[in-house]
């Protein structure tokens, strides 16, 4: 504070001392026993909400946040070890990876058609259950080295239904 801000603050604070102290002391001692008693519980409440209580919350839900962040730091390493072993194996010739999705889809019946078209394939669906999708795309991902580009999927009561475009050859 500068100095002339000081001195017109200095005597008003003074005259609100002064007001308060000859309020509080024509109070009787009851009175201001309990006017003391109030303030000790407002600045206890106070304390509480904004110290104690917002400390307890994080104290009680780190471990939670904790563990999530752990198992989704080792989800993240899976992927990245998984994706690194895919880069370290040798491409795929665009034949072997034409036949080794033809494989992955036989195994979805005639719930699904597969369509070649150069270095894309386009996999039509009807009514596939979520785990044998999961399985062609993981075989998909390793048998052919293809990679999902577009996808056009609606979940209904028989499965998944729908396009799934996938690219195969040499990563971009």
């Amino acid at each position: 504070m500068s100095e002339p801000a000081a001195s017109s603050a200095s005597p008003a604070l003074a005259s609100l001392r002064a007001q308060a102290a000859t309020w509080w002391q024509a109070r009787a001692p009851r009175e201001r026993q309990l006017v003391a008693v109030a303030g000790i519980v407002i600045v206890v409440f106070i304390c509480w909400s904004l110290l104690v209580r917002p400390a307890l919350k994080v104290a009680q839900t780190a471990p939670a946040q904790i563990d999530a962040l752990d198992a989704q730091l080792d989800q993240m390493k899976r992927v990245a070890a998984q994706s690194t072993g895919l880069r370290a194996t040798p491409p795929v010739s665009p034949t072997q990876a034409g036949q080794a999705l033809k494989a992955a889809t036989e195994h979805l019946g005639d719930k699904a058609k597969l369509l070649l078209q150069g270095d894309r394939a386009t996999l039509t669906l009807s009514g596939v259950s979520g785990d044998a999708l999961r399985g062609w795309l993981n075989e998909a991902r390793s048998a052919a080295r293809a990679r999902p580009i577009d996808a056009q999927l609606q979940r209904g009561p028989d499965g998944y239904a729908g396009t799934l475009v996938v690219t195969i050859g040499a990563a971009p």
